[in-house]
């Protein structure tokens, strides 16, 4: 059934909300190519918020967790990184996409704004599911991340709406609290069916 928001912008996060958690295999792969390093995870999440921020390309995100670990890695090897690191983020919760595509169907603007680098922003705006937003907001090319407030009147700016239009649906509640702070209306995803009912709660 086609869901009907007048006069809002649904803004989706991506990951853990369009998309599923990277799964333990995906985290054990990238971990053997890594070398199996006891502080892998710790430098990976370091310097993330810097890449999704804009602040470091891809192949230096890698080159400073490289630096950190004490590794070195060939050019095949960060290659193998990115690809298993992508891979385990280009997942799909089917509910979601298909809530999405209800939305659409039923007139409702569509956005989506995720903390994310670079190399991000093509695939998904080419991605199928692309055909629903009207803009796809990747953070690394605005400089900044979510809980943020600047991404957030950003966003608004670029759609042209003000905050109290916004629908913002994210995992982290931190950042649907940062956009709430600014009149957004939230969602904290946990579950599809919860997001059905909050979604469908705001319909004609």
């Amino acid at each position: 059934m086609n869901i009907t928001i007048p006069d809002r912008v649904v803004v989706f996060d991506y990951g853990e909300v369009i998309s599923r958690s990277p799964s333990a295999e995906d985290r054990a792969a990238l971990h053997t190519v890594a070398g199996g390093h006891v502080d892998f995870w710790a430098s990976y999440a370091s310097h993330r918020d810097v890449l999704d921020a804009g602040g470091m390309s891809v192949p230096d995100f890698w080159e400073r967790i490289a630096a950190d670990i004490g590794a070195r890695w060939s050019a095949s090897t960060i290659q193998a990184l990115w690809v298993l690191d992508f891979r385990s983020w280009i997942s799909v919760e089917p509910g979601t996409v298909d809530l999405v595509a209800a939305l659409h169907a039923g007139g409702t603007r569509l956005a989506m704004l995720s903390n994310a680098g670079f190399d991000y922003a093509g695939p998904l705006r080419r991605s199928p599911m692309g055909q629903y937003f009207e803009r796809v907001f990747v953070s690394a090319e605005m400089a900044s991340v979510k809980p943020d407030p600047a991404i957030y009147l950003e966003v608004a700016v670029k759609l042209g709406i003000t905050l109290d239009q916004m629908v913002f649906v994210d995992n982290r509640k931190e950042n649907t609290d940062a956009a709430a702070r600014l009149g957004a209306t939230v969602h904290v995803f946990e579950t599809v069916s919860g997001l059905d009912a909050f979604l469908r709660g705001l319909a004609i």
